[in-house]
């Protein structure tokens, strides 16, 4: 594996429940519980959202622009003999193009896109479904 295959991000604490994440290339968002800001939770699942999001706009909108583009995604909080994770995440696509015949082509490949994202191409949701082995580190 290439340092080119590895994804990183760093994450600092600022105060007590609120913390920044980095990555190298200078982006970061605040994440925090109990606020208005994203839950680590929330983060999650705007991966999903965001990952399919660049999937399916990457190839629909080169047919045409969209008139409105919305995902939702949401999942079900558990806590059981497994600990607490979540479960029954369904991706839903808000998607509307143009009339016109380039609207008709976004809208023919729209389910195409969808569908492939969710089975072949995003990262995130395609690691959620295969599982990955999480191992901590204490330093």
């Amino acid at each position: 594996m290439t340092d080119q295959d590895v994804r990183r991000v760093t994450l600092t604490r600022d105060s007590l429940g609120r913390y920044t994440v980095r990555n190298g290339r200078g982006g970061s968002i605040t994440t925090s519980s109990g606020t208005d800001e994203l839950s680590p939770v929330e983060l999650l699942l705007a991966g999903i959202a965001g990952c399919t999001a660049v999937d399916v706009d990457t190839v629909t909108s080169r047919r045409a622009e969209p008139d409105s583009f919305e995902i939702e995604v949401t999942a079900d909080k558990v806590r059981d003999e497994q600990g607490n994770h979540l479960k029954d995440i369904e991706v839903t696509f808000r998607v509307r193009f143009p009339d016109g015949e380039d609207g008709d082509a976004a809208r023919e490949i729209l389910p195409t896109m969808v569908r492939r994202s969710h089975e072949e191409f995003c990262t995130v949701s395609r690691t959620v479904m295969l599982g990955a082995t999480v191992t901590p580190h204490v330093e």
